[in-house]
């Protein structure tokens, strides 16, 4: 088996381009994960590339009108409750899946439950602040935060990944504040999602999940993706095969059940 192949077929590559929000989500739900825009050198499914069949830029540097499509869906699928938002997979702006991120959450399930986490300072202010008023934009949180000038930005864009590493914000939505695009509102994870309680969530299903989309995968590469520790994501694959749900090669490379031993693709 060609492993670029069948993933390229396990990531909607044979079924008509996604135009509508709703196949959207069921791209992101079928997948459990997938980025917005393909990065070069990562191989994980990404939305743009189930819903266009031209490049990101074109040779001319046009957007195009199917980036922008899935530009906005990075906002109203949260809004929706259809699926999370935020930078998570390997630190890229991704999507997660209800079902997958009610098996990530790593706390209570609380609202407040960022105070449970070591966070900046700066993170924990734009957490209060959602937690207290609710949904915000960033131009909101920006003028909350008195952030001007180039380090001030840089600084509240890194406490925003911080937050979405931990899964606690996600993109809600977005707010026209006069300017040429409008700007994406963020609210707390907890209160935007509904998290099941501690019981009945799963690493081991997350870890199954994550096989059956990338069909092979290493432990390194679990635990670089979903944010699992090293150790732990060893152990889960492992589970997985002592269980009979994955197959170990005896290079260490973990397959999906009944796939056959994969070749690196050309």
């Amino acid at each position: 088996m060609d492993l670029d192949r069948a993933r390229a077929r396990r990531w909607w590559a044979g079924r008509p381009k996604i135009v509508r929000i709703e196949r959207a989500a069921a791209f992101v739900e079928d997948l459990g994960f997938c980025l917005l825009f393909p990065n070069r050198g990562v191989a994980l499914p990404s939305l743009y590339d189930a819903a266009s069949d031209r490049p990101l830029f074109s040779p001319a540097g046009d957007w195009g009108p199917d980036a922008d499509r899935v530009w906005r869906w990075k906002d109203e699928l949260p809004r929706r409750g259809l699926a999370w938002y935020g930078k998570f997979l390997r630190g890229r702006p991704s999507f997660l899946s209800p079902s997958l991120l009610g098996d990530l959450y790593p706390r209570r399930g609380r609202p407040d439950d960022f105070e449970e986490v070591e966070l900046s300072p700066r993170a924990h202010r734009i957490a209060r602040i959602l937690l207290r008023s609710g949904p915000q934009s960033t131009v909101a949180l920006r003028e909350a935060l008195d952030v001007e000038g180039r380090r001030a930005t840089e600084g509240f864009q890194r406490a925003l990944a911080e937050l979405a590493r931990a899964l606690v914000v996600t993109n809600f939505g977005s707010a026209d504040e006069g300017g040429a695009w409008p700007v994406p509102v963020l609210e707390l994870t907890a209160r935007a999602f509904p998290i099941p309680p501690p019981g009945r969530r799963s690493r081991l299903r997350a870890a199954e999940r994550y096989l059956d989309t990338m069909i092979a995968a290493r432990p390194t590469e679990l635990a670089s993706a979903l944010r699992l520790d090293l150790e732990e994501s060893r152990d889960l694959l492992e589970t997985l095969a002592r269980r009979g749900r994955a197959l170990r090669d005896d290079t260490g490379l973990y397959l999906a059940k009944g796939r056959a031993r994969p070749r690196a693709g050309r």
